[in-house]
């Protein structure tokens, strides 16, 4: 697998969110805002890439007995400075993720890579597959906060000194502040996905008769 491909799948192949359809609970949980999207997304991404990275180092000396605990350890650690960091210089991020926050460690996502991936490759390949994977994942995150802060707040960046409101309050779509509203814009942008896919396959087919 070359480095491009290693790195791009995660974006477009193997979207966690969209194609994988795991770490579901954070995507709809705090995607209220595009601040939050933003944060859980950093904060995703530095944990899985330094999780892979250390694991992938050390997998020759990872007894296969207890990798799982091993690989949870590893994974606590770093999601525990995230928290630190977010807590002393961001503690509006902080808060607003919640529970969020800690259950990082037994996210389906970084634990699905570091088994599947990084105790198989090297170092170098470990480090684009977390980041394709990070970057997949926040831009989905991103791309849903983004619909339900502006359609459902009427704000863009809430939590933030930039926060401007754009859409008057008799005019916004209250749902998608809840739960509910979270599994609205996921099935809307898993949609608009699979409708791209479908179009892009139909395309190649198309093409393929020609020849």
């Amino acid at each position: 697998m070359t480095n491009l491909k290693t790195f791009t799948k995660g974006i477009l192949l193997e979207n966690p969110l969209l194609i994988l359809n795991i770490g579901l609970c954070s995507a709809l949980g705090i995607t209220t805002s595009v601040f939050n999207g933003l944060g859980m997304g950093a904060g995703m991404t530095f944990v899985l890439v330094m999780s892979e990275l250390v694991i992938s180092i050390f997998r020759a000396h990872i007894p296969t007995s207890i990798r799982l605990p091993v690989f949870i350890i590893i994974i606590a650690a770093f999601t525990t400075i995230v928290q630190l960091v977010l807590q002393a210089y961001v503690p509006a991020l902080y808060d607003a993720l919640g529970v969020f926050l800690p259950l990082i460690v037994v996210n389906c996502i970084i634990m699905g890579r570091v088994e599947a991936f990084a105790s198989k490759n090297t170092v170098g390949a470990s480090v684009l597959d977390g980041f394709g994977m990070g970057i997949g994942y926040t831009v989905v995150l991103v791309l849903i906060s983004l619909l339900r802060e502006l359609f459902g707040g009427g704000t863009l960046l809430a939590g933030t000194a930039l926060k401007v409101e754009l859409i008057p309050e008799a005019y916004r779509i209250g749902i998608l502040n809840s739960a509910p509203g979270g599994f609205i814009v996921f099935g809307i942008v898993g949609a608009l996905n699979q409708a791209l896919q479908n179009a892009k396959a139909q395309k190649t087919s198309t093409v393929e008769a020609a020849k």
